[in-house]
């Protein structure tokens, strides 16, 4: 059976030069059996929908153990690796700037409380540099307020920390009526010369690219929670070659990953073979 981490590296696309990664995890339900967990893969995707690479958690541990594992092949000098809260970690935060030339933005919710209280209590009123965004789609609109401030001289405690940032969403259900609020906060090593309200709202969008446009088609195109392949590193390896088809249905030109998979289809002994580049 195939090495599961030098599949995922070989068949995923290279992330050098990208303006952002996005790092992220998932659970492929059906590959759990009897007391054996289901196989839960941690996976690098670009701001611009290409799935890189992906590793398995190993089973009694978490996602924080495997960030620098999974990110060590690559060149990621200047790519800025966006992440939900659980990696809002010094130590990620100190690998990627020091040793890998990258940049980061992160989410920062309650379980970096001390850090979350800090942000929350800055001037936000007093900010004047922002971004309004307004978009419709997916049954709402949504409305977002980006704020940036510049904490070097703030004393905010945590590695390499440039600008706060603060978001703003409100959203309503275009069918009910309904109207929801929430604030997000998130700290990043780009200056406000590096990075203004705008480009930190849209890298702060990008961490959203991997959970709709690689988890959310494995899940609704693959149907990959209802797969019952669960041994060795089938789980992750089938995982990985789903990741290989969004990646090349996509490079082809597909926006719909489904409507790309249908049309290969129609001449399945010449077109996924053209997708590939096999003569």
């Amino acid at each position: 059976m195939a090495c599961p981490g030098g599949l995922a590296d070989l068949t995923g696309a290279d992330p050098a030069g990208s303006e952002s990664l996005a790092i992220d995890g998932k659970a492929a339900r059906g590959s759990r059996h009897g007391t054996s967990p289901a196989a839960h893969l941690l996976a690098a995707m670009t701001g611009d929908g290409r799935a890189v690479t992906q590793l398995r958690v190993p089973d009694k541990t978490n996602e924080i153990t495997c960030f620098a594992a999974l990110l060590e092949p690559f060149d990621l000098t200047g790519v800025t690796i966006t992440a939900d809260a659980l990696h809002t970690q010094r130590g990620h935060v100190r690998f990627l700037v020091e040793e890998k030339k990258a940049h980061y933005l992160f989410v920062v919710k309650a379980n970096q409380p001390e850090l979350h209280r800090r942000l929350r209590s800055l001037p936000w009123k007093d900010v004047t540099s922002h971004r309004y965004d307004r978009e419709t789609g997916h049954g709402r609109r949504e409305t977002r307020v980006t704020r940036a401030l510049t904490v070097t001289d703030l004393g905010l405690d945590f590695p390499h920390a440039a600008q706060a940032v603060r978001i703003l969403r409100h959203r309503t259900n275009l069918t009910t009526g309904k109207v929801s609020r929430e604030t997000v906060y998130a700290v990043t090593d780009l200056t406000s010369h590096q990075a203004s309200p705008q480009r930190l709202g849209r890298l702060a969008r990008s961490q959203w690219t991997i959970e709709n446009r690689l988890h959310f088609v494995r899940d609704t195109t693959f149907r990959e929670d209802a797969s019952k392949i669960r041994t060795g590193h089938a789980p992750e390896n089938m995982a990985t070659l789903r990741n290989l088809a969004i990646n090349t249905i996509r490079t082809a030109g597909h926006q719909n990953v489904a409507a790309g998979l249908r049309h290969a289809s129609y001449e399945p002994f010449t077109r996924p073979l053209d997708l590939l580049g096999i003569a």
